[in-house]
């Protein structure tokens, strides 16, 4: 009889998973990212699509002038002189978040102003800041080395640098890319 009882409270555990390592609970995913052409937009759009995260268009509250050569020396100037351009739009409480990709091209190899004063004006400590780049050429740049000293109690892991003529057709590589970082399926 004995032996019954226990026989059954064992097949009782394993019906309802008593015993069975517990799920790690999801993790909560922001992709902040500052697009001038639109094609860190959709490299932003491409990994919220891959995990369920939360899109942030980082803004400037002055846009940068639309003519090409006008946006490359203005941005030039601002990184040489470190400006931080004001948002138009704050992110807020990034208190519920555990994981926030951040997106920009890749200007003068590192990140736009703007997603600089996005990293400046933001509390990263203890999340997961995970950078991703549009490019001409640059690939990554100095940006991951840049964004782990705007976030020094962060853990920042190497990025994804896509090119500007890839990146319609970057679906694939991007969904790769989150799932060996374990954020997607």
């Amino acid at each position: 009889m004995k032996k019954r009882l226990i026989l059954a409270t064992m097949a009782a555990f394993a019906v309802s998973g008593a015993g069975a390592q517990p799920q790690q609970p999801s993790k909560k995913v922001l992709v902040a990212y500052f697009s001038h052409s639109g094609n860190t937009r959709e490299v932003a759009r491409q990994i919220g699509e891959a995990t369920g995260g939360d899109l942030f268009e980082i803004v400037p509250a002055t846009p940068y002038p639309a003519e090409y050569q006008a946006v490359v020396d203005q941005g030039k100037k601002e990184i040489a002189a470190g400006v931080r351009p004001a948002l138009k739009n704050p992110v807020g409480d990034l208190s519920q978040y555990d994981v926030i990709f951040v997106g920009s091209p890749c200007w003068w190899a590192t990140i736009a102003p703007p997603v600089a004063t996005f990293l400046t004006s933001c509390d990263f400590a203890g999340k997961t800041v995970i950078p991703f780049m549009t490019h001409e050429g640059s690939g990554m740049g100095r940006s991951e080395a840049d964004i782990r000293k705007f976030c020094p109690q962060s853990t920042v892991p190497d990025g994804l640098a896509v090119r500007g003529s890839a990146v319609r057709n970057s679906k694939e590589a991007v969904g790769k890319w989150v799932r060996s970082l374990g954020l997607a399926e």
